[in-house]
């Protein structure tokens, strides 16, 4: 079953092909914002693909337009909630802002 190492805690879990990052993470207590509830409305779940972006489907149209609007986008950035686990582990960056608004959330 694909890995995906979560940084920068550097917690890895395993996740069936076809899961959400996002889906994968909460499933394993790695809190991770998700304001809109997985319905790809906003980008509190934003997160860097440090390995594996290529074996993800590429973002579609309404995906890159939120990411559009996210703070300290990269390249490889994806939505957790949109960016679905292949056959191929991953390399996935939590942004230091989404971390402060986990921590500030969880007091």
């Amino acid at each position: 079953m694909p890995r995906i190492v979560f940084l920068p805690q550097g917690q890895v879990v395993e996740a069936p092909p076809g899961e959400s990052v996002l889906d994968a993470a909460l499933r394993n207590g790695i809190e991770l914002e998700h304001a809109c509830e997985k319905s790809c409305a906003c980008t509190t779940c934003h997160v860097i693909v440090r390995e594996g972006f290529a074996s993800l489907a590429p973002a579609d149209e309404l995906e890159e337009d939120m990411l559009d609007r996210a703070w300290g986008v990269e390249p490889t950035s994806r939505l957790s909630c949109q960016a679905r686990v292949t056959d191929t582990d991953l390399v996935v960056e939590i942004p230091r802002y989404t971390l402060n608004q986990v921590s500030e959330g969880s007091h």
